[in-house]
């Protein structure tokens, strides 16, 4: 079953036992406040030994009592962006930075009670990329008897609610520390209305004895500052890196690029387990990149480390792949198929090419889920973050970053110089498509060491990652078309006899693509040939 999501806009209040709750009809925009109601909430959280989810702001529990009862996932609304945010930065300390703040924006999963101990598949999905082989555990429970006051305007719209909670917490397990806590605190949460809201709430709040709190969460107020794990340490130090701006060092730049490109790629992550649309494609365009710029600033790093992840991104990008392009070749021959005459024939053209893509789908969709489950992928991630927190810098990172970056994306624009010229003069046939196919991929790399780039030489390098892409993109459409064509001539006897002429159509509409699709790439060569010339930027 999916997970139910919504968006949790709230701010927390630290506050004295004997405090009163203030006259909250008071507030601009609210016309009266209705009648509060008592629930008593017990909630189990989940982690790791090693604090993995708290030192990313994600928490996990299990509640029971009130309105919401089940399995509740709460992440950053930039889940895989923790370097963008103040806390993470460890720029403020938490309670001053919700005071001066936007208040936070989180991602909130919902799944049935289920099993106490067993977290639901769905709301696994989103965390296993961070946990990794780790196991999930009890670490807290907490009791709290919470009295709600509901906001609403003057149009009888649910503005907010007022949470009064007493806490009590109990830590659990063995690496516990000693002891519960217990504290109160006021937590304002958006329902129907704007953020606007929180500014005369806090003031008025703060006349009743209310502080902006000190903990992101209960769970953190519950385990105290708690241990820091090594991926949230490398996120405040990739956020300050974002800092560097266009007068970066060359590692520094580098570094930069790929933290993005991991946070997309685990971003991604628990898209693909949950076979979300376009997930798959966009981790592996995550997993590229990364072994793009690997390849292209290899020469900042020392060797075995790049050469060890880049052989690494290329297996992961090989188990996305498979899966991938049989999803890419369904959905084209059957859109094909769509614009034949409509009849018997086309009709069992359909059924066969959906039964054989998705069959070829299928298979490599499992070993994909395989692979994100092996300690082989886990590996994988702990070696990029420890790339990107303590990168194996040789000397010559120190450099300038804009000569960095415009050294590697002229030597990719010569690459693919040589490439097209390869092509040019290839024979027809097999040696002419494995040309136009090898300038595709030198295409891909000069666009993602060109985007690497935008971040120090901005619009040039952009408009040089746009002209590669258009080439990519062409040669994409021919790829396809070649992939397509060799499917349909090898079906031979296979394909069932009603198919027979509508499977002759489709093979001979991937001739007229192939073809289509040389000349655009001819045209596309043209139009960017002076931008790929030397001294690109």
């Amino acid at each position: 079953m999916k997970a139910v999501q919504a968006v949790e806009v709230e701010k927390k209040y630290d506050v004295g036992d004997d405090a009163v709750v203030p006259q909250l009809q008071e507030l601009p925009g609210v016309a009266r406040v209705g009648e509060a109601h008592t629930a008593e909430l017990e909630a189990v959280y989940f982690d790791t030994g090693q604090r993995t989810l708290q030192s990313r702001r994600i928490t996990l529990r299990r509640r029971t009592g009130g309105t919401d009862a089940g399995w509740h996932l709460k992440l950053p609304a930039e889940a895989a962006s923790p370097e963008k945010t103040p806390a993470a930065q460890g720029a403020v300390p938490e309670g001053a930075a919700q005071a001066k703040a936007a208040p936070p924006r989180r991602r909130e999963l919902h799944a049935p009670l289920g099993q106490p101990d067993v977290v639901p598949d769905s709301l696994l999905a989103y965390v296993q990329a961070f946990v990794r082989a780790n196991p999930l555990v009890p670490v807290v429970r907490l009791k709290t008897e919470r009295t709600t006051y509901p906001l609403y305007g003057p149009d009888g719209v649910h503005l907010a609610d007022l949470a009064d909670d007493r806490v009590d917490a109990q830590p659990l397990g063995g690496g516990a520390a000693a002891g519960g806590k217990h504290w109160r605190e006021w937590e304002l949460e958006l329902v129907h209305g704007s953020t606007s809201l929180f500014e005369p709430a806090g003031q008025v709040l703060a006349t009743a004895g209310a502080r902006p709190a000190g903990h992101a969460s209960k769970l953190a107020k519950a385990l105290g500052a708690g241990r820091t794990s090594k991926a949230a340490g490398g996120e405040a130090r990739g956020g300050t890196a974002l800092l560097a701006g266009k007068k970066a060092p060359a590692a520094a730049v580098v570094t930069v690029f790929l933290s993005g490109q991991l946070n997309q790629l685990l971003e991604h992550d628990a898209g693909v387990r949950l076979e979300e649309p376009e997930a798959i494609h966009d981790m592996r365009s995550a997993a590229r990149r990364m072994r793009s710029a690997l390849a292209a600033y290899r020469k900042l790093y020392r060797a075995v480390p790049v050469r060890r992840l880049r052989d690494e991104l290329s297996w992961l990008g090989g188990v996305l792949g498979a899966p991938r392009d049989a999803e890419v070749l369904r959905s084209r021959l059957l859109g094909q198929v769509a614009e034949l005459p409509p009849g018997e024939g086309a009709e069992a053209a359909r059924d066969f090419l959906d039964r054989r893509a998705g069959a070829k789908f299928d298979a490599g969709y499992r070993l994909l889920q395989e692979a994100l489950v092996s300690r082989r992928y886990f590996r994988l991630l702990d070696s990029l973050e420890d790339f990107r927190d303590t990168p194996p810098i040789r000397g010559t990172a120190v450099e300038p970053g804009r000569r960095a970056v415009a050294k590697a994306v002229d030597k990719a624009a010569k690459r693919i110089r040589r490439s097209h010229k390869a092509a040019l003069h290839a024979r027809r046939g097999t040696e002419r498509e494995t040309a136009l196919h090898q300038v595709r991929k030198d295409a891909k790399r000069l666009r993602h060491v060109a985007e690497s780039a935008a971040a120090v030489s901005g619009k040039r390098a952009r408009k040089v990652a746009k002209a590669a892409h258009r080439q990519q993109k062409v040669l994409g459409d021919y790829h396809d078309a070649i992939i397509a064509r060799d499917l349909l001539a090898g079906l031979g006897s296979e394909a069932p006899p009603a198919a027979t002429d509508s499977l002759a159509a489709l093979l001979a509409r991937q001739h007229e693509l192939i073809s289509a699709a040389e000349k655009k790439y001819r045209k596309a060569r043209k139009k960017s040939r002076d931008l790929l010339r030397g001294g690109v930027l």
